[in-house]
């Protein structure tokens, strides 16, 4: 069975390809108090995302140096922002 991971899209600069960050938690061996770490994943995607989607990642063949994960599905996506030609339209109308 391949491993599902979920984590934070903060990278989409590149063409077909995101960086996911999953967080985790550690319990630390001395103090016995759980800490964030983080790691970061190359993913291939053919749907666009923005900055901030929450999606499900899972294993698959290397794909490329560093991109070794594929995005199975979105879980929660972020409020997209208007286009600027909307916003244009809005401030035209108020005279």
């Amino acid at each position: 069975m391949k491993k599902r991971l979920i984590g934070e899209v903060i990278s989409n600069k590149m063409q077909k390809t995101v960086v996911i960050k999953v967080e985790r938690l550690v319990k630390h061996p001395l103090l016995k108090k759980y800490i964030k770490r983080h790691s970061k994943f190359y993913a291939h995607t053919d749907v666009p995302l923005e900055i901030g989607d929450i999606v499900e990642i899972e294993e698959t063949r290397p794909l490329s140096k560093l991109k070794r994960w594929r995005v199975r599905r979105i879980v929660k996506s972020v409020p997209r922002e208007e286009t600027s030609e909307v916003k244009n339209d809005k401030t035209t109308d108020k005279t």
